[in-house]
């Protein structure tokens, strides 16, 4: 499909998680017959982790103190964003990368394990514990945390390290801040308010304090591994993936100046919250589908990006396929781990790169998906939130000349 000026394209992708590092490595194992998770299923028993593979996190952060001062989600934000730009092949002289706008999608930073652990101790079977808990906060934590953990320093981070020195955001909200960085940076681009920019976010799962959040509040999955459309009874919830995800979105010119490679164009954007219900819920999926434009064919990859936990994963799977019987389903949470921050971009990128390369991916779940011989030209990607939020994009495959 031939592009105009004011299109938004994905020029450039930047993926890490347990399947390895780069979009193309993730491409191959994803379109391989019967794709396996890599999985952690000791350290954190009985809940399930998608750990890192082993990066060399010099090739994208030259400097030994730039590395020691940050935590592993900034790392994995950070060299993300490296791989992006150098995908996007964008050049390295600082006024090219000075006119790169960004946006980051990014959670809160790691804790002070030892402090949450003395807190647990001291508090333990008192009736009420507030105060104690205040005072031992105030004595123990270092001020120095608070200012190395901002949620904003993986923005200030990538600028300092790959000299992106263009309008900064940063978004929190989990799954839903993701959304709205793609949705707000697809807008800004569309309207001529930017041309270029880096947007993504990062998860590293394996953090005992976020584990321990989530398995309090009933959102992880255990025991053995399964696909998230199959998960049932203690299995129900997400496994924590470790991804850092980044993507190049610039306007069709700025490209064309560029010389710059399209993987896909980002057709429409579309991003809703409300009442978990399933009357509210179902209602708001058909409007999100019906706005997003998703036609039903062989041709439609759909990159569900449903976390496991329910009722929310059914009612999203029964919405998919009352509408969309003929599309190839895919759950790229079943292999990639659910990454919160990181998730919309991380389907948005398996999406871009099988329009690109022409190659649909393998059924990821033998049971829910059906293994399809047509190639895509077109990408369906959804997140739903585990608690709140729901997004869709639509990429669209482009004339490689």
């Amino acid at each position: 499909m031939s592009v105009s000026s004011h299109d938004v394209l994905v020029t450039g992708i930047g993926l890490v998680s347990s399947l390895g590092e780069g979009i193309d490595a993730h491409v191959e194992k994803l379109a391989a017959d019967g794709p396996r998770p890599v999985l952690n299923t000791e350290e954190f028993a009985p809940f399930l982790v998608h750990p890192l593979p082993p990066v060399d996190w010099s090739t994208q952060i030259p400097k030994k103190g730039d590395q020691r001062q940050m935590e592993t989600w900034q790392k994995l934000g950070t060299f993300a964003a490296g791989l992006a730009l150098s995908d996007a092949a964008v050049g390295t002289d600082p006024a090219e990368r000075g006119a790169i706008d960004m946006i980051v999608a990014a959670g809160g930073g790691e804790r002070d394990l030892q402090v949450d652990s003395l807190v647990m101790e001291r508090a333990r079977g008192l009736d009420d514990p507030q105060s104690l808990i205040n005072q031992t906060l105030t004595n123990e934590l270092r001020p120095t945390l608070f200012l190395a953990q901002l949620s904003n320093l993986m923005a200030g981070n990538i600028s300092i390290v790959h000299k992106v020195t263009g309008s900064s955001r940063t978004f929190m909200g989990e799954e839903a801040s993701g959304i709205s960085a793609v949705a707000t940076a697809a807008a800004r681009i569309a309207a001529g308010q930017s041309e270029i920019c880096l947007i993504g976010g990062a998860f590293s799962a394996p953090r005992k304090e976020l584990i321990s959040n989530y398995a309090m509040g009933g959102f992880l999955s255990s025991g053995d591994w399964s696909p998230v459309f199959q998960r049932r009874d203690a299995q129900l919830g997400f496994v924590p993936g470790s991804v850092g995800a980044f993507l190049v979105l610039e306007s069709a010119e700025h490209a064309s100046r560029r010389g710059a490679r399209a993987y896909a164009r980002v057709a429409q954007v579309a991003a809703d919250r409300g009442a978990r219900t399933e009357e509210a819920f179902a209602t708001r999926i058909k409007a999100l589908l019906n706005e997003i434009g998703a036609d039903d064919d062989e041709a439609l990859l759909v990159l569900s990006g449903a976390s496991g936990c329910q009722p929310v994963t059914e009612w999203e799977k029964s919405a998919l396929d009352e509408r969309l019987q003929r599309a190839a389903l895919r759950s790229f949470g079943s292999l990639l781990g659910h990454s919160l921050e990181a998730h919309f971009f991380a389907g948005i990128a398996l999406g871009a790169a099988a329009l690109h390369s022409g190659r649909g991916l393998a059924p990821f779940d033998p049971i829910a998906e059906r293994a399809s011989s047509v190639a895509p030209s077109q990408a369906l990607i959804t997140t739903v939130g585990h608690v709140s939020g729901e997004g869709m994009c639509r990429l669209v495959a482009v004339d490689p000349s």
